[in-house]
């Protein structure tokens, strides 16, 4: 079966939420699995089940044979505010005309042998997402035909990635662990309400006219390598470290006029260190620093004010920079049936003030997040989890020509997880 039959036959059981979005670091989810999920996302030295190679690939040796089935509720809340140089523009604007997505996870492992696992994780990114009802609402005469802000109808972009993640890792000693994820990769992309930068010459907007807007939605493809290695170096420190290649994607052609590079849209490479500290017996404490490297990806990095046209190899693009976020978790072992977690993340967002305009479509400004979590081992040894996640309110304001556009984000999330341990 090849990669793209593959992904369309987990798309068709359901493994893909339309309209799924994730924005804590960027467009990158806090974490992967819903028990890391309560702890900010801490994995890299600390799995704990069988999407801990969405984190770590090494992790899937220490987890045992199991499995684990989730999905994630999350309500990011949009909003744009333009200043006075936008005229009749001025205001401030809603993005979340859809606000509630529904996130699925899925995960299995099994061992081979004490120290062998095989094993797959499906888990999702996203997170490029804005459904602006009344941005174009009002209209001015901008060339023809008179249109709003940014063209006609409801404006906002949606992107969604999944990543499908077959997985090999094996115990080198009973305490140091190597892995390697083969990732699969899904992306689809669509855009509406863009006609303002769809004009071909004397305009010279895009260098592909006809392919910047309300195309409905665009699918792409590609693949990449994670690698990772756990070892506890003490009796009770456990390290660990992880590396994400560059995923390459096939282009969206429907959005070649869009995107830099005719269609363009890679996935940054990224990588990161963790510890994890037994401090006592029942309680666990842990840290993760995670590097994203969206400067990679000319898409998302080049300036607004590149030179050439959209969809030019060096053509505008979103301005971000890269990331660094850290993250420090705790795991409290109340009880043999209780686990409780919490966690805390920060990071400076991706979006400098001089680039806040064409990220009216993507406003992944938020920086500090809160979490909770449990599982709950149940009678018939099963594990239900839960995390709940609360990114802060943060607000961009712009600086520059044509930048007089603050951002502004938050993001509750709640999720529930399912996890068989097998004997």
């Amino acid at each position: 079966m090849n990669l793209k039959k593959l992904i369309g036959a987990l798309t068709v059981v359901g493994l893909v939420a339309p309209g799924t979005v994730l924005a804590t670091n960027g467009y990158f989810s806090h974490g992967y699995g819903i028990k890391a999920k309560g702890m900010a996302g801490v994995g890299i030295a600390l799995p704990q089940d069988s999407l801990a190679a969405a984190t770590n690939p090494a992790g899937m040796v220490m987890v045992g044979d199991r499995l684990d089935v989730g999905v994630d509720w999350f309500r990011p809340q949009r909003e744009t505010e333009l200043g006075a140089g936008f005229g009749p523009f001025a205001g401030r604007y809603s993005g979340n005309d859809t606000e509630n997505f529904f996130i699925p996870e899925f995960g299995y492992n099994k061992m081979l042998g004490w120290n062998m696992s095989a094993g797959v994780s499906v888990y999702g990114n996203g997170g490029m997402n804005t459904d602006y009802k009344d941005l174009n609402s009002r209209t001015v005469g901008l060339g023809p035909p008179p249109n709003g802000l940014l063209g006609t109808g409801k404006a906002g972009v949606d992107l969604i990635q999944l990543f499908i993640a077959p997985t090999f890792a094996y115990k080198v000693t009973k305490d140091h662990a190597i892995g390697v994820s083969l990732n699969l990769a899904y992306q689809r992309f669509a855009a509406d309400g863009l006609q303002n930068f769809d004009f071909p010459a004397p305009f010279n907007a895009s260098a592909s006219p006809g392919n910047v807007t309300n195309k409905g939605g665009d699918d792409s493809y590609g693949w990449g390598i994670r690698l990772g290695w756990v070892g506890q170096v003490a009796p009770n420190v456990t390290l660990g470290a992880t590396y994400q290649t560059k995923t390459r994607m096939s282009k969206f052609d429907k959005y070649k006029g869009l995107f830099a590079e005719q269609g363009d849209f890679d996935i940054p490479e990224n990588y990161g260190i963790g510890i994890a500290v037994k401090a006592t017996p029942n309680l666990t404490l842990a840290a993760d620093v995670q590097q994203i490297n969206y400067g990679g990806i000319k898409s998302i990095a080049n300036s607004l004010t590149s030179p050439g046209l959209l969809g030019d190899a060096n053509g505008p693009g979103f301005g971000w920079r890269d990331m660094t976020v850290y993250k420090l978790g705790a795991s409290y072992e109340y009880s043999k049936d209780l686990t409780l977690r919490a966690g805390y993340s920060t990071t400076r967002q991706p979006i400098p003030s001089d680039q806040t305009f064409f990220n009216i479509l993507a406003p992944g400004v938020v920086e500090n997040q809160l979490t909770l979590g449990a599982t709950w081992t149940l009678a018939n040894k099963a594990e239900l989890s839960v995390a709940y996640m609360h990114a802060f309110k943060k607000t961009v304001n712009g600086t520059g020509p044509s930048q007089d556009v603050n951002l502004r984000m938050y993001q509750d999330s709640l999720g529930v997880a399912y996890g068989i341990k097998f004997q």
